[in-house]
């Protein structure tokens, strides 16, 4: 059983939520708890989308840096490439995923969210990478994903500065995706993700394989990636009702197979 994470399914919609108070500080613990979990909902066809959420009073506001007061250069670069794959975890699962912001989206919290897919942000949240502040820079993701969801030089603006930055100017960079009330931000990520729950999961995966998969590549292996995926869908029962109910002119019924 996990102690500070645990993943929660209901209606399709898996939700990995964080309980490490009093601010979801992302120590070692939590790190591999959140691998665990987004492996789970990875590998349950029950879960057709996922919700990371934090709780109503904070999402993460990052790491927990009693553990980075002592540790040395040999032990961080082992323990460096831990703590990125475990939120490369998180990115690498084949459905929708968006995160629930609330309160505070620092450093680790800020890079987690970065691995989701989408992000909705309460209206009173701040978001930011600090880690320049400490002498240290992003470790999990932060100077990659951010600079691809916001251009380079908006994350070195916020990277080098490590500056907070409000719900209103997360919507305008296209830090966030969604604003809504501090009360409402689960909600609202859910109803994000509700249609998901009965699309066509394997073309879904498909989707987020292609468009994942191409921005680490040139453009002939990205159309090599989309092409070769979209003929695997081929093979899928979902592409035969969804081609026939396209023909016959009613909803399809999709079955992720």
């Amino acid at each position: 059983m996990s102690e500070f994470v645990r993943l929660e399914v209901a209606d399709g919609i898996g939700t990995i939520r964080l309980e490490r108070p009093p601010m979801n500080a992302l120590n070692t613990q939590v790190q591999e708890e959140l691998r665990a979990a987004a492996q789970a909902a990875s590998g349950d066809e029950q879960v057709r989308a996922v919700v990371v959420y934090g709780g109503e009073k904070v999402f993460a506001a990052g790491a927990d840096i009693t553990e980075f007061t002592t540790v040395s250069y040999q032990e961080m670069v082992s323990r460096s490439a831990a703590l990125s794959s475990a939120f490369d975890a998180v990115a690498k699962i084949p459905k929708p995923v968006v995160a629930a912001i609330t309160g505070y989206a620092l450093g680790g919290g800020c890079e987690l969210a970065l691995a989701c897919d989408w992000r909705v942000v309460a209206e009173d949240a701040k978001l930011g990478q600090p880690e320049i502040k400490l002498g240290i820079i992003p470790g999990a993701g932060g100077t990659q994903r951010l600079a691809r969801l916001v251009g380079p030089a908006r994350a070195k603006d916020l990277i080098f500065s490590g500056r907070m930055v409000d719900s209103e100017e997360a919507l305008r960079i296209g830090l966030a995706d969604r604003v809504a009330p501090a009360a409402e931000v689960y909600a609202t990520a859910v109803e994000l993700v509700r249609a998901y729950t009965t699309g066509p999961a394997l073309a879904l995966r498909a989707a987020k394989q292609a468009i994942d998969g191409g921005l680490s590549v040139d453009l002939a292996n990205g159309l090599a990636l989309e092409s070769h995926l979209f003929a695997a869908l081929f093979a899928t029962d979902d592409r035969v009702e969804g081609t026939t109910a396209f023909v016959e002119k009613r909803k399809p019924k999709f079955t992720g197979r």
